[in-house]
């Protein structure tokens, strides 16, 4: 009699497996001439999770971003983005690999003479065949998870630092990436406008079930994201709320040195180290 094997999982099966990794960096290393910018770099990001990259200007955090999205290529090791190995893809095949990337830039990167409307839909207006009826539904749902609906129409002029950000990220979740990417998402914000944009970015973490790289040397919007939650009420209604211990353990940090990854692990080990670079950094 013969026995019946269990069938193996499709790549796209494993990927969308709780735990699995979404992106991973294994020995990366570049520089630029003489300059070396990253030496060594390992790390993991596993699906729904976050992970912090903090640093001194110039310690290569924007660099990693730029490598996960086929901008930079390393010098060497291996670079794996949602089961591709993005090293070594071609600029064709890296687009598909972008198509699961949303990336917010440090000052936004609106255009100026769209909309919100047109700026947050514009990616689905002009890459894709999804019918005009529906783009323009996904525009206002995103807008009304960031909690700016009634702005649809407003020109980039007419919103604040902040909103201008949350736009951003708004338009980023458009097309439903399974990774964000945020490069100083709240530097020269005042505190209480980074934390809204701190709330988005938690929001899509946990409701969205959104894998996150956060690239910030703001070590109090590290820390918010990293200790807080999203969770939804039985009338509908969403709450930023301190993090159960379990749910902070899914943020981890990374701080880069030299080219090294000198510390990775959750807040709580990194508030309580006494590695005296990072006491020095903390303080």
């Amino acid at each position: 009699m013969l026995e019946t094997s269990t069938p193996s999982p499709s790549a796209t099966e494993v990927l969308d497996a709780p735990g699995a990794p979404v992106i991973v960096f294994d020995r990366v290393q570049l520089a630029f001439d003489e300059k070396v910018v990253l030496q060594d770099i390992s790390f993991t990001l596993i699906k729904g999770h976050t992970k912090i990259i903090l640093g001194a200007s110039g310690s290569g955090k924007s660099t990693i971003l730029k490598i996960v999205t086929g901008l930079l290529r390393a010098d060497g090791g291996v670079v794996w983005v949602n089961g591709a190995r993005v090293d070594k893809l071609s600029e064709r095949d890296l687009m598909a690999v972008r198509g699961d990337l949303g990336m917010i830039f440090q000052e936004g990167a609106l255009f100026d003479s769209l909309t919100v409307r047109e700026n947050v839909g514009y990616k689905l207006y002009e890459e894709s065949d999804m019918p005009i009826d529906d783009v323009d539904r996904r525009v206002e749902e995103v807008l009304g998870f960031i909690g700016l609906a009634e702005h649809i129409d407003k020109m980039p002029s007419e919103l604040s630092g902040g909103q201008r950000r949350r736009v951003a990220i708004a338009r980023a979740m458009a097309f439903k990436p399974k990774i964000m990417l945020y490069d100083e998402a709240t530097t020269g914000l005042d505190p209480i406008t980074a934390t809204t944009v701190d709330d988005e970015i938690i929001k899509l973490r946990d409701l969205e079930n959104v894998s996150s790289i956060v690239v910030t040397h703001q070590l109090r919007d590290a820390f918010y994201v990293a200790q807080h939650m999203a969770v939804r009420g039985a009338d509908g209604r969403v709450e930023v709320v301190p993090a159960s211990p379990d749910k902070e353990r899914e943020a981890e940090f990374i701080m880069l040195k030299d080219g090294l990854i000198c510390f990775e692990g959750d807040a709580d080990a990194l508030r309580t180290s006494t590695d005296p670079y990072l006491r020095t950094f903390l303080s």
